[in-house]
């Protein structure tokens, strides 16, 4: 289903829900072990929160806090309201028109940010305002199935029960936090000393989060995103968002898949009606409620409809409070049926939306002026991190080159294998990732598509291979600048495309320095600059080292 996605260009979690339609029970029934999916589903889960809370520092949550807990309370009252009134017009009883209502106000946290992590959108603005936001429903969901489960169990919640619950929450971050704060930066060089032991360390971490706030009440999402959230400041993050996601990926499907097997057809004709409006008002009547809410608070008008928009569907939690509602003996089974068929209908059509949300932006954008301000909260992060200059290494001579670059004035980023570097760095206070040169996941993170200059002062032959091969197919204007240990390494660096390569006892950092200052990082003087390069070596080095004629690369 997968390939047959990306044949036809439609999103590839609508051929994993395809996928879980036709294993269930409507086809071929493949799918026994409920229970076993749902376990691989609620690894998949907790990963992919848990990646997008390191991408979470707690200043963002303060940022956007206000917009997120207003429009997050507006939207679930007005949709809660709103579902309730529909259900009581098309019939149904009062208690079942109050979980409708309260169902559909709640979206999903699931499929908006694994649509946002493909886009590679979550730096901007309006994926941390419906990060935020989600966090303030995923809080009320918690509160709702609480008095779900009381029913079940012929028990009112009383105040005290709620005043517990919040209790354990703010005491389960707060140890979260001072321990991601105060106890883990001290042991950074030891646990990223070693992959496998930040790999364990990262996977322990994250699913202990999700187990821990899931066993006091809440759920695994909130307690994976929290202890993103808790590491988010520590230097290796990155690294472990890399790691963990083929992992994420592999387990997420499975989630999907078991969504889609739930559908059945049963009860859609009879319910068909309940259907349709319940679906008006999620796709439609929720995003503009957030719309409003956002243009009146002074955001422009694209962060607002795209914000909006990542938001019209209904939550996994509709689906877990509709069956706790049916074991409660509250809504029937066709009530149950008929909210999985909203549920897999609204996720689909919010796949779409959420996809292609920039070209139906600027169809829509003349119309959309009249809910923005003139006055308006302008997105600094307008896509991903973003830099001019990318240094690969910090000891061997790195310094020299932070240096050029802080006196040319451009962004730059130092990516470095070495926690220790990593700590120098940040001790003094230079914008530094820790992580490898060769993993395609960091380097898509930094964007390098569009960096200006590359240099790497890894003398690794195998990585710069890399490294030149990579930026030559995606970024040919770059300029590179690697390292090499010979003069026969160096030759061949020339011909893979590198612009130029220093090797040690022919050239010092702080010539090179020089000239990349006098090129103004245009390639076409580095052209001539290691030519003149090739030709030294060839007169200089032809006997010892066996140099051919070839051409280098442009």
């Amino acid at each position: 289903m997968a390939l047959l996605m990306r044949l036809i260009r439609q999103p590839i979690i609508i051929g994993y829900i395809l996928t879980g339609v036709i294993v269930g029970p409507i086809a071929l029934h493949l799918l026994k072990s409920t229970s076993t999916i749902d376990a691989f589903s609620n690894f998949g889960i907790a990963l992919l929160l848990f990646i997008i809370g390191l991408g979470l520092k707690p200043v963002v949550i303060k940022e956007v806090g206000k917009v997120a807990a207003l429009a997050g309370l507006i939207q679930v009252a007005i949709i809660s309201g709103v579902g309730w009134l529909a259900g009581h017009y098309l019939g149904l009883g009062y208690r079942q028109s109050v979980f409708l209502g309260v169902a559909l106000s709640f979206s999903s946290t699931i499929i908006i940010l694994k649509l946002l992590s493909d886009k590679k959108e979550l730096p901007r603005l309006y994926s941390k305002i419906t990060i935020s936001i989600l966090i303030v429903q995923d809080v009320i969901a918690a509160i709702a199935l609480l008095f779900v489960a009381s029913q079940g169990h012929n028990s009112a919640i009383s105040l005290s029960d709620l005043s517990w619950l919040a209790l354990k929450g703010l005491a389960a971050t707060a140890a979260l936090f001072i321990v991601g704060t105060k106890i883990l930066p001290k042991l950074q060089n030891f646990i990223a000393g070693s992959q496998e032991t930040l790999f364990l360390f990262a996977i322990g971490w994250g699913f202990g989060c999700a187990a821990l706030f899931q066993g006091i009440g809440f759920s695994l999402e909130v307690g994976a995103l929290m202890g993103g959230i808790a590491l988010a400041s520590l230097p290796y993050t990155q690294e472990i968002s890399s790691r963990l996601r083929p992992l994420r990926d592999f387990f997420i499907v499975l989630f999907f898949i078991s969504l889609g097997s739930l559908i059945t057809f049963g009860s859609i004709g009879s319910d068909l009606r309940l259907i349709i409006v319940s679906l008006i008002i999620v796709v439609i009547l929720k995003p503009l409620i957030v719309l409003v809410t956002m243009g009146f608070m002074g955001y422009t008008k694209q962060t607002s409809f795209k914000t909006a928009i990542s938001l019209g569907q209904i939550s996994e939690f509709s689906l877990v409070l509709f069956l706790l509602g049916r074991s409660s003996g509250i809504l029937s089974t066709s009530l149950v049926n008929s909210i999985t068929v909203i549920a897999i209908v609204s996720i689909a059509i919010s796949t779409y939306l959420i996809n292609y949300s920039d070209q139906i932006y600027r169809y829509l954008e003349r119309y959309l002026s009249v809910f923005e301000k003139r006055v308006t909260h302008p997105d600094r992060n307008s896509g991903r991190y973003s830099y001019e200059l990318i240094l690969f290494g910090y000891k061997k001579g790195g310094m020299e080159f932070i240096k050029l670059f802080q006196e040319l004035d451009k962004k730059f980023v130092v990516i470095d294998y070495d926690p220790e570097s990593i700590d120098t760095l940040e001790h003094q206070k230079i914008n530094c990732i820790y992580g490898d040169a060769t993993d395609i996941e960091l380097l898509n993170e930094v964007n390098i598509e569009k960096v200006k200059l590359v240099v790497s002062t890894i003398s690794d032959f195998d990585t710069n291979v890399f490294l030149i091969k990579l930026i030559e197919k995606i970024n040919p204007k770059s300029i590179v600048i690697v390292h090499a240990e010979s003069i026969t390494k160096a030759k061949e660096l020339y011909e893979l495309g590198a612009s130029y390569v220093v090797i040690p006892h022919y050239i010092g950092h702080e010539h090179i320095g020089s000239f990349i200052k006098k090129s103004d990082l245009k390639k076409a003087e580095f052209t001539k600059f290691h030519d003149k390069h090739m030709e030294y070596i060839k007169k200089h080095y032809a006997a010892s080292e066996e140099v051919t004629d070839a051409a280098p690369a442009a």
